[in-house]
């Protein structure tokens, strides 16, 4: 062991002298600046609990998110549809779904699109959106996200997403 460098255990500091005179007396450093292991562990614990609670209120927020991105495109689609059928003087058929916006429908004239910017997407459950014609209340036609169920008639967060209501 070096003789002229002493251990972190043997370091002094210089403190005041008896009842602060001006001698100076060593006194033994217990302890060097850091975090303990215990104390680590609590921070870590608290960063755990914080970050899991606004995970938790995040999921909210997504599943409202993905009902808005459902409402919005259905809107998209019904807009489409009008343009199709200004067009086309008729509007798509049902069974060949929403794909007569994006290409050209077999046998229709007039037809001036891509009436949409993309391809038809699913909806943000991974469901295909549905057209009905002629659509519910004596409307020409309805667009249709069945929501997070995949299946009509669900209610509250299950509800389908309508360009009917």
């Amino acid at each position: 062991m070096n003789a002229s460098r002493p251990s972190p255990r043997d370091v002094l500091r210089r403190g005041p002298g008896p009842a602060g005179g001006r001698g100076a007396r060593a006194v033994p450093i217990r302890r060097l600046g850091g975090w303990t292991f215990v104390e680590t562990l609590i921070v870590i614990g608290i960063i755990l609990i914080l970050t899991t609670s606004v995970g938790f209120m995040a999921f909210k927020y997504i599943d409202q998110a993905k009902t808005a991105t459902a409402r919005s495109q259905v809107e998209t689609f019904a807009l489409a549809i009008s343009a199709y059928y200004l067009d086309c003087k008729q509007y798509p058929d049902p069974q060949a779904g929403l794909a007569g916006l994006w290409e050209k429908p077999a046998g229709v004239e007039g037809w001036n699109g891509p009436y949409i910017a993309k391809a038809i997407p699913k909806d943000p459950w991974g469901h295909d959106y549905q057209l009905k014609i002629p659509g519910p209340n004596g409307l020409p036609f309805e667009v249709l996200s069945l929501g997070p169920s995949g299946a009509e008639g669900g209610t509250g967060p299950n509800a389908e997403i309508s360009s009917a209501k």
